[in-house]
């Protein structure tokens, strides 16, 4: 735990334990809001096959757990640590331009 605490600049157990636990619950929500997405667009396992379906749709959970994760975090009193997570993640991803500021 102490190598975690020292890659992620944190400074307490509770905020590791916090830190997994948003991971957790962020995922299982992320899960759960796209269902009803998919089904809205008419997207079935019975009706499409799964070799389209399940990438479609974890396409779709993607966003939905960007968007979600600082929220969630930000329930657990850790909005700093996954406001820097996502902003370096979309910066990796290319997105990076999505968060500076214009001088």
């Amino acid at each position: 735990m102490e190598k975690l605490k020292k890659r992620w600049n944190i400074e307490s157990n509770w905020s590791v334990v916090a830190i997994f636990i948003v991971f957790a619950i962020n995922g299982s929500f992320a899960a759960w809001v796209a269902k009803p997405i998919t089904a809205f667009l008419g997207l079935d396992r019975e009706t499409i096959s799964g070799f389209i379906y399940w990438p479609l749709r974890i396409l779709l959970i993607f966003p939905v757990y960007q968007l979600t994760l600082p929220i969630v975090g930000w329930l657990f009193g850790q909005f700093k640590f996954f406001w820097a997570f996502e902003k370096k993640f979309l910066s990796r991803l290319g997105l990076g331009f999505l968060f500076k500021k214009e001088d």
